[in-house]
């Protein structure tokens, strides 16, 4: 395990692609401002969020009740996180000056002993920590102190890192070996105390995050315990499902993804955090077991995990039912974060790959085009009628809403994105590390590059190297993906000869030169994806995939009863560029096919017939945006 492997700070990285820059500002020219108006209640027919007045009645400046979920201010947290990053992204004087008018109201309403939580200030200040497992404090202090680290490397101002360090020492005074046992219901606070550690250096709150991974588990009966005591409920969570929050055993101990998806792959990434900082292999064997049963066993092809709708969570090895999917964003973006530990431990492209295909399907997938609409869970099949309708199919929606009471996940993208520039990279004093073709430019210790990128729609990229002074010998790892065919390499002009790969890296080690230019360009043929025999539901089907993009099939372009259709083995699948509304610049793939014919009866001897069929495949980060209609990612073969 390589320590000196590190992330870089957003700061060091400007993004100017031809796919994500137009995705960033919209998040900061639309997004933002249109989910600040949610937050504070000032958008009609969306969901009422009541956040910001939460936060205004608890600092005493307005009289009013507590309205939203017990975690409502995570909303507000990640809101903020994103709003730090946009302002790395694109500087803005007056939403900067609106955040800090937020953050001076939030450290208003803080206690006068460290404690932030507008739900019990105002509401049942005299059940503070009494109910960890369904009320969420260490969840929303989690969130607080990643945004107040955000806010901090965004502008250099420590206002919202000072509540959060006094609100961390005020848990650490409670909790820990030698005080009040507890962990959190929903894991959060660990990335929040590693974020604080990493910003501020200071080891206490390493020790922290420490304490609530190790803790997990060492008692399966927590929960029971705590409601027996306390005698009350919030939600009526089951405090005996002791998968659900993944506490049923020691974390070191646990071979299989369980629970609530979220919860899951937020702990695994403070693990592989913990992990790093610490070099304990214990910690990390158990990243790599889960990693392993996650996306080898319980993950959907766009990098959506968490199967059933029942308790957001996982199921079992191969249950993946495309059209009672669950898989929520906020697990899609947990996800990367967990890839993203990874990959600063080990670059390899087993992670790599996972980061890039929830970025470019699961998590994008989950705002409309516009950034106006999103959807909390992300299907692979939607069959308007009985999506969103029938039991079992509730979640399930065929449109993305406006806001939702519980509004996890739209802060939660524009956090995602607009960070976007240091999940492309990470550095050692040696190395630096590619993991994906994202264009601009990026700053390290040893030199600054220069990325010209037509990915995803294109398989061509360079790098052009201006080394620091005395700087200029070490190695330039950029990832090679195996969708990559026919890959040509040139380093100014020539095929390198001092070239390596490893785990699908390719390595160079050299001196050097102002101008050195590796450029990069490969063929993105069309894929035909089969899935293991033991998902039940995508048996003699076939998906398609171009580079990291997964593609599905909208009634829109192919008409309606999707199901009646096959894709013809053998065909050529080819691909051009759209040019008419939602779908311009996308490539899009056509393909020959057939219509099976139906009876009029329920049931009949004859076996269907087909007619030939035109069949057209849009990117699955795209479906919805033209209006309801029939969606699937998988498709019979014939």
């Amino acid at each position: 395990m390589d320590q000196k492997i590190q992330e870089v700070n957003l700061s060091q990285v400007k993004v100017h692609d031809g796919f994500w820059s137009a995705r960033q500002r919209l998040i900061a020219d639309v997004v933002i401002p249109f989910q600040e108006k949610v937050l504070n209640d000032e958008v009609e027919g969306v969901e009422k969020s009541h956040a910001f007045a939460n936060f205004r009645i608890a600092a005493g400046m307005e009289d009013g009740e507590f309205y939203g979920m017990v975690f409502q201010d995570s909303d507000v947290a990640k809101w903020l996180e994103g709003v730090a990053y946009s302002l790395i992204v694109k500087p803005d004087k007056a939403l900067e000056k609106r955040a800090d008018d937020i953050i001076a109201v939030i450290e208003k309403a803080q206690q006068q002993d460290g404690y932030l939580n507008t739900y019990f200030t105002i509401m049942e200040p005299e059940h503070r920590w009494q109910n960890l497992q369904e009320c969420h404090e260490l969840y929303c202090a989690g969130h607080m102190m990643e945004a107040a680290a955000a806010y901090y490397d965004a502008t250099g101002k420590d206002r919202l890192l000072r509540v959060m360090e006094r609100m961390a020492d005020h848990i650490a005074a409670r909790f820990g070996t030698d005080k009040q046992p507890g962990i959190p219901g929903h894991q959060e606070i660990e990335i929040g105390l590693m974020k604080l550690y990493h910003t501020t250096g200071r080891e206490k709150y390493r020790n922290l995050a420490q304490y609530f991974i190790d803790e997990r588990g060492k008692n399966p009966n927590f929960f029971k315990e705590e409601k027996e005591k306390r005698g009350w409920v919030h939600f009526g969570t089951d405090p005996e499902d002791t998968a659900y929050n993944q506490c049923f055993a020691p974390v070191r101990e646990q071979k299989t993804a369980e629970g609530h998806s979220v919860r899951a792959v937020y702990m695994y990434t403070a693990m592989a955090d913990l992990a790093h900082a610490t070099g304990e292999k214990e910690l990390l064997d158990a990243c790599e077991t889960l990693w392993d049963n996650i996306t080898q066993k319980r993950m959907y092809l766009t990098g959506g995990i968490g199967s059933t709708g029942e308790g957001e969570a996982f199921t079992i090895d191969y249950d993946l039912p495309g059209d009672m999917a669950y898989a929520e964003t906020c697990a899609s973006i947990g996800l990367a974060f967990f890839a993203k530990k990874m990959l600063d431990i080990r670059p390899s492209d087993r992670y790599a790959e996972v980061l890039e295909r929830a970025l470019y399907n699961g998590i994008l997938s989950g705002m409309q085009l516009d950034g106006k609409r999103f959807f909390y869970v992300n299907p692979l099949e939607v069959n308007p009628g009985i999506s969103g309708k029938l039991h079992g199919y509730k979640h399930v929606l065929p449109q993305r809403p406006g806001w939702y009471a519980c509004a996890c996940c739209p802060p939660n993208l524009v956090r995602m994105v607009m960070s976007l520039g240091k999940y492309a990279w990470s550095q050692s004093e040696q190395a630096i590390y590619s993991h994906f073709y994202l264009g601009g430019r990026a700053e390290f210790d040893q030199a600054v590059l220069e990325v010209e990128s037509r990915f995803p729609w294109e398989g061509k990229v360079s790098y052009t190297v201006d080394p620091k002074p005395g700087r200029g010998s070490f190695t330039l790892a950029v990832r090679i993906s195996a969708y990559a065919k026919d890959t040509k390499i040139l380093l100014n002009g020539m095929a390198p000869d001092n070239a390596r790969v490893q785990e699908g890296y390719l390595h160079i080690s050299r001196e050097w030169q102002k101008g050195d230019t590796l450029e990069i360009s490969f063929a993105m043929p069309v894929r035909r994806i089969y899935c293991n025999t033991k998902v039940r539901s995508n048996e003699n089907c076939v998906a398609l995939m171009r580079g990291p993009i997964v593609y599905c099939f909208e009634g829109v372009d192919n008409g309606a009863d999707l199901q009646q259709l096959r894709l013809l083995r053998g065909e050529e699948i080819t691909t051009e560029i759209g040019t008419e509304g939602v779908l311009a610049g996308m490539v899009v793939l056509k393909a020959k096919g057939k219509r099976m014919a139906t009876e009029k009866t329920l049931y009949s001897e004859n076996r269907p017939t087909g007619e030939p069929a035109e069949l057209k495949a849009i990117p699955y980060f795209a479906w919805g945006n033209r209006g309801e209609n029939q969606m699937r990612v998988w498709i019979q073969e014939a």
